[in-house]
């Protein structure tokens, strides 16, 4: 097993927007040669993100637990995570794999299931609420859950390397 938090050589990756995160996703899909430089396939990893991104539309499942405390932290550092990388490594209490949805799919069906998820971000104003509040955060905006989400797979992105058949 690889240590996340000491791998190097990693992307640097941000997106601005959705679409910029769907054309990532499908440009490493598409890619070549795709180095994979952590534990997680390409598949597991868009699957991962797209199930996050799908838990305020669709409602989160019920082993996500968040103690009290991490409430009160959450709602302090939202406007980190909607800004600033996100750092590999980092597990939710009470979670076994220390977060959900880390299934191994394939590429095809990973990307599938993000483009419907990246879908949904995009479905309403940026000011509307999220369906479902999130167990840590409350209530949040399209606006605010775009962002913590476009960050969340930028760093498990950035453990794809792209590349070329010239090198």
């Amino acid at each position: 097993m690889i240590d996340t938090t000491k791998v190097q050589g990693r992307r640097a990756v941000r997106y601005a927007t959705v679409a910029d995160m769907v054309a990532d996703a499908r440009a490493c899909v598409a890619a070549p040669k795709l180095e994979q430089l952590g534990n997680w396939s390409v598949g597991r990893a868009m699957n991962h993100v797209a199930a996050w991104i799908e838990y305020p539309f669709l409602g989160y499942p019920p082993e996500l637990v968040i103690p009290e405390e991490m409430k009160a932290q959450a709602k302090l550092v939202k406007t980190r995570l909607m800004q600033a990388a996100m750092q590999p490594g980092e597990r939710l209490p009470g979670l076994e794999a220390g977060t959900l949805a880390t299934e191994d799919v394939a590429a095809a069906v990973g990307l599938a299931r993000l483009e419907r998820a990246a879908a949904m971000l995009v479905s309403g104003g940026p000011n509307d609420p999220a369906p479902v509040p999130d167990p840590a955060f409350g209530v949040v905006t399209l606006h605010e859950w775009t962002e913590i989400s476009l960050r969340h797979a930028e760093l498990h992105m950035s453990f794809f390397v792209v590349r070329g058949v010239r090198e």
